[in-house]
């Protein structure tokens, strides 16, 4: 008997042991701020240099449908926290919401079960945040240099291009604390309006050719809505904001809020780069589309030039866990809040349900987890992230929660957890976006526009990618338009969007 206790002890102890050295798998987030897409290599980009986002692809897994609730910022952030619908979480537009924090998030949870959870950077929801063990984040929108954050000890400028400080703070972060299970959400200003690249990074996509979308000069015959917005690069992008074709010296340091922040060194750094441009830009003396024309090149290379050091940080925390052997047990996600025009349409900005701002790239990679050069093309939203995180941690998903965990996706499981993709645009204000509500099941897609503009539209995407033929009239699609407004209509009523549902009975 003796002998048997003394096993059984020896037995326990072992068992023990084994369970607590098992540790629970560590999480970094990576979330940048209008990241098209299309100007990542990964998804085919033929002028985008992102060998960090594409490392990522290929040793793990690429989401080809990746898709946002609400594309705009701030509502983007929330439905990832709270794993819910903007309706749900409160925080419907950057104009009029606040975000209440006391509300459930994952990261609430997985602090409660052990983890050390921080968010560094961008957080766009306001700044009393709760359930975190830290954070370090950008005041509002924050600026490209020296940016102000607020953390629990109060608000500090720190000096530097805002990517790489952003990264310096969460691998700081993540060397103080990884010797625990750990979530770090690492929130990007880039690529947000108005495009400052770190001056390192100036001339590295100035060569390259960029090939005028089919749809730049886009009508917009059959959607009035579209006919109604404000952020064509034709006649809503400003020169002197967007692309720094300022007059005079005086009036690019002191019109622009990112020039006043600047030391002389960086300012000056700005004026080299940005002055032979303009020179060069007035005795061109352009007009109509050739000045249109123009302003899309520069666009992109603006754009772009901003984007290497996004993609460069990325790098770095994909060396700083690997060196220090902590590569295995890590989920690593990077996603954008929400897509971005490249010029389609004529356009630049997001806010649509239509495919380049409804869709968000999303890249995922965990040793062990997710099988390298992976290619998920089932429809994944935001707000399935948190549940997802939740499970991967071996902790319940809290009953408010709306999202579906993607882990059968990441594991090769399962090809697809949902069919149909449910979006809602609240905002009324900047670019003069009309509200609209809709569904996807990954053909068709059905839009209900309302407030500015009262009006339907529904979209064959396999036979118009490119969504310029709005088809709701069409007679030969009325079994599908009304099978799409019955799928509208149980979404809407599932997920309880009491305003779209009252919208549907008018």
């Amino acid at each position: 008997m003796r002998f048997i206790k003394i096993t059984l002890f020896f037995i326990l102890t072992f068992l023990s042991h084994s369970l607590f050295s098992q540790k629970k798998p560590n999480i970094v987030i990576i979330i940048s701020d209008d990241h098209s897409y299309q100007s990542i290599g990964a998804y085919g980009s033929p002028y985008g240099h992102t060998p960090n986002i594409d490392r990522i692809a290929n040793e793990g897994a690429i989401f080809h449908r990746s898709y946002v609730v609400n594309s705009i910022c701030g509502p983007s952030r929330a439905a990832l926290l709270t794993g819910k619908y903007s309706h749900k979480n409160g925080f419907k537009d950057n104009e009029t919401s606040n975000f209440d924090h006391s509300q459930n998030t994952f990261v609430k949870h997985l602090t409660a079960g052990g983890y050390k959870t921080a968010w560094i950077g961008k957080i766009h929801l306001g700044h009393d945040l709760q359930g975190f063990s830290d954070y370090d984040i950008l005041v509002g929108q924050g600026q490209y240099f020296n940016s102000d954050f607020i953390s629990p000890e109060g608000k500090k400028q720190s000096f530097g291009y805002v990517t790489d400080v952003i990264t310096d703070k969460a691998l700081e972060w993540i060397k103080k604390n990884q010797e625990e299970p750990f979530c770090i959400v690492i929130g990007h200003k880039a690529t947000h309006r108005t495009w400052m690249a770190d001056p390192q990074d100036f001339g590295k996509n100035d060569h390259k050719e960029f090939p005028l979308p089919s749809t730049f000069y886009d009508d917009y015959r059959g959607r009035p809505a579209a006919a109604l917005q404000e952020m064509s690069i034709d006649k809503d992008m400003q020169l002197p904001y967007d692309l720094k074709m300022y007059e005079t010296l005086e009036d690019m340091r002191n019109q622009h809020w990112s020039f006043k922040r600047m030391t002389d060194e960086q300012f000056q750094a700005y004026v080299n780069y940005y002055r032979p441009i303009y020179e060069d830009f007035k005795k061109q003396n352009l007009r109509g589309k050739a000045l249109a024309e123009w302003k899309f090149r520069r666009y992109m290379i603006d754009y772009l030039n901003t984007a290497e050091s996004l993609d460069r940080n990325i790098g770095r925390v994909l060396d700083y866990l690997e060196q220090n052997k902590l590569d295995d047990n890590t989920l690593v996600i990077y996603l954008s809040d929400q897509g971005f025009y490249m010029g389609e349409h004529g356009w630049f900005d997001k806010r649509w349900m239509y495919e380049e701002s409804f869709r968000t790239p999303m890249v995922a990679k965990m040793p062990g987890l997710i099988k390298p050069g992976s290619k998920i093309d089932g429809i994944v939203m935001n707000v399935d992230i948190a549940p997802t995180l939740l499970e991967l941690a071996g902790i319940s998903t809290p009953k408010d929660m709306q999202g579906t965990s993607i882990l059968p996706l990441l594991t090769g499981k399962k090809k697809s957890i949902q069919d149909e993709a449910y979006y809602h645009y609240y905002e009324n204000g900047e670019h003069a976006v009309s509200p609209h509500f809709g569904v996807f099941d990954g053909r068709y897609k059905l839009i209900r526009f309302y407030k500015r503009v009262e009006s339907w539209e529904f979209y064959d995407l396999k036979n118009d990618p490119s969504e310029m033929n709005n088809i709701y009239n069409d007679k030969k699609y009325k079994a599908q338009i009304n099978r799409m407004k019955k799928l509208l209509q149980r979404k809407a009523a599932e997920l309880e969007d009491e305003e779209a549902l009252q919208i549907l009975k008018q």
